[in-house]
C-alpha cells in the first residue's frame, strides 16, 4: 500500500482483499448461458470455489442475471443486439432467450444465492448500468470489486471498465470466467492488462488471499 497526499493507494492483490471493503460479483452464471458455452461446468466449479471462500471471509456477494424483455417491449437496440447474438438478419426471427420465469433465466443451482446475497437483473452488458449495484457498493463502503462468471468478452469486460470509471478497483478472477469466443476473450484480457486499472488474478490466489 502506498501512502501519498493523505491517501492509501492499493498496489497489490493483498491490499485489496479486505473483506470489509471488497465485493464479489458473480456475473450471469445462468442455466441458459452455461448451456451455450464450452466448459460451462468448469466455470461453475471455479465460481463455486470463489463463492465458498467469499462466504467464509464475509465478503459481500451479488449475483447478476441477464434478463430478456418480451418482444412487445424490445426496442431497436434490443433487436439489434438479439439479432447479432442469434445470428439472424430478420428481427421477426428473434427469440427472447432469458425471459423471467423460464428455466434458462435462473442461476445455476450449484451457486444458489443465500439469504445474505442479492440478485440484480439487467438488460445491459455492464453490471452497473440500470441496476442498484453502484449505490449498494458505495453505501457499504466497498472499494474493490471482484468479478467471475460468464462471459468475459461480452459483459465482464465492460463491467470491469465501468467499475474503474466509478472509482472502484476492479479485480478479474480470470480462470473463473467463461467465454463464448476464446480469441475475443483473450483480446479482452490483454486490453485490460494493458490499460492497467484491473488487477488480474486466479482462483487459487484469490482464495488464498481471503484465507
Amino acid at each position: 500500500m502506498k501512502q501519498f497526499n493523505g491517501l492509501a493507494i492499493p498496489m497489490s492483490l493483498g491490499d485489496l482483499l479486505d473483506p470489509t471493503q471488497l465485493a464479489l460479483i458473480i456475473y450471469d452464471v445462468q442455466v441458459g448461458i452455461c448451456s451455450q458455452i464450452s466448459g460451462g461446468g468448469q466455470v461453475v466449479a471455479a465460481c463455486t470455489k470463489v463463492l465458498e471462500a467469499a462466504r467464509a471471509a464475509g465478503v459481500r456477494t451479488i449475483f447478476t442475471r441477464h434478463l430478456s424483455l418480451p418482444k412487445a417491449l424490445m426496442g431497436s437496440t434490443a433487436y439489434r443486439t438479439a439479432m447479432a447474438w442469434q445470428r439472424t438478419d430478420d428481427p421477426a426471427a428473434v427469440k427472447p432467450w432469458f425471459l423471467r420465469g423460464t428455466p434458462g433465466f435462473e442461476i445455476m443451482s450449484e451457486l444458489a444465492p443465500n439469504e445474505n446475497e442479492a440478485v440484480f437483473d439487467k438488460i445491459t452488458m455492464s453490471a452497473f448500468e440500470g441496476t442498484p449495484l453502484h449505490i449498494t457498493l458505495r453505501d457499504c463502503g466497498v472499494k474493490a470489486v471482484a468479478f467471475c462468471g460468464i462471459a468475459m468478452e461480452i459483459g465482464i469486460d465492460p463491467s470491469l471498465r465501468h467499475a474503474a470509471d466509478l472509482g472502484f478497483v476492479p479485480i478479474l478472477i480470470e480462470d473463473a470466467c467463461g467465454h463464448g469466443n476464446a480469441e475475443a476473450a483473450a483480446r479482452s484480457v490483454a486490453a485490460l492488462r494493458f490499460n492497467g486499472d484491473t488487477v488480474i488474478t486466479d482462483v487459487a490466489a484469490f482464495v488464498a488471499g481471503l484465507g
